[in-house]
């Protein structure tokens, strides 16, 4: 791959299925289904078009931002997914779909499951034809191996993982022998950088928060998308006004009061993933800008929630405490999947 054109300001990396997409398919019929779906059909999980649309959204004179999707949803679902995207408004440069049936013919049948042989060198080559320096966040799910795969991908770009114990890892993982060569190719033409700022992990099985603890700050597992919209309008990746326009389409979506609202606002808060003040100066912001709507009164009601509560015993720092323990992360991630 060789370097790609534009100066982005930041990359934005997605999954699809219970991360952007309400998938479910622990059902083989379920899974038929999904596949014959019609783009009409496929439902959004609630605020994840909006927030997509809000982070890149162009700026006058700024520099564009990069969407990058890598999805274990098959190749042959490509056009539905691709007008799917397209009808909800949704600009993307990359967009990678698992080569199921080529496993299939292969036989491969391990790939059929695995993620980490197979998304994990997506990311890497992707991240060696950027120039270094350009920040990445990236959305995952908590459905199967989202957050060791992004986590890994963090610390192989950072440099702070060798060639010789990625090969330890992924051999652990039996990761077929070509995936691992592709990655190893990868990491070799990229220039470390400390580029991941943050994990989004939506929590579409309700993992318990403190599952993620291990990993690091960098992760900020999230029971919906207005959590994450707070968390990345704190760290300047939209505008108040793109909050009110993700907490309108997540209460659209799923018709929560403003209470119920508040009561999230105030776990991902005592959860450390809010600066102190936050939410007062968004909460003045709204109130210039839009104070009749019920997203606005929902804001409010989170401001409230806080002046009342005071600021979190201490914020988290994602830069802080990367040094991962990959022997027992790897044994963590494997516990959860048996």
């Amino acid at each position: 791959m060789t370097a790609l054109d534009g100066n982005w300001r930041h990359v934005y990396r997605w999954d699809l299925d219970k991360t952007y997409l309400d998938t479910h398919f622990e059902k083989f019929s379920r899974m038929v289904r999904i596949a014959f779906e019609s783009a009409d059909e496929k439902k959004n999980i609630p605020g994840s078009a909006a927030l997509l649309r809000e982070i890149s959204r162009e700026q006058s004179g700024i520099s564009p931002a990069r969407v990058c999707i890598v999805s274990g949803s098959p190749r042959q679902m490509r056009p539905v997914l691709e007008k799917k995207l397209r009808s909800d408004g949704i600009r993307w440069h990359e967009f990678e779909l698992k080569p199921q049936l080529k496993n299939i013919r292969r036989g491969r049948f391990k790939a059929i499951r695995d993620q980490v042989g197979y998304k994990l060198p997506l990311l890497l080559a992707s991240r060696a034809g950027l120039a270094p320096g350009i920040p990445e966040t990236l959305f995952g799910d908590d459905a199967e191996a989202d957050t060791y795969i992004y986590c890994l991908y963090a610390d192989l770009v950072a440099g702070r993982v060798t060639a010789s114990r990625l090969v330890e890892i992924l051999r652990s993982m039996s990761t077929y022998s070509d995936a691992i060569e592709a990655c190893l190719d990868a990491v070799a033409r990229i220039q470390p950088s400390d580029a991941v700022e943050r994990v989004f992990i939506h929590l579409d099985k309700r993992t318990p928060p403190e599952w993620f603890a291990p990993f690091g700050d960098l992760v900020v597992p999230v029971f919906n998308y207005f959590q994450a919209a707070l968390v990345l309008y704190t760290e300047g990746h939209m505008e108040a006004d793109g909050v009110l326009r993700v907490t309108r389409a997540f209460l659209e979506a799923d018709e929560y009061p403003p209470e119920e609202l508040a009561n999230y606002f105030q776990d991902i808060q005592r959860r450390g993933h809010l600066p102190a003040g936050a939410m007062k100066k968004l909460g003045q912001l709204v109130r210039a800008a839009d104070e009749g709507s019920v997203e606005a009164a929902a804001v409010t009601l989170c401001e409230e929630r806080y002046l009342q509560l005071g600021p979190a015993a201490s914020s988290r720092d994602p830069r802080a405490g990367q040094l991962r323990d990959w022997v027992a992360l790897t044994q963590h991630q494997r516990r959860r999947r048996h």
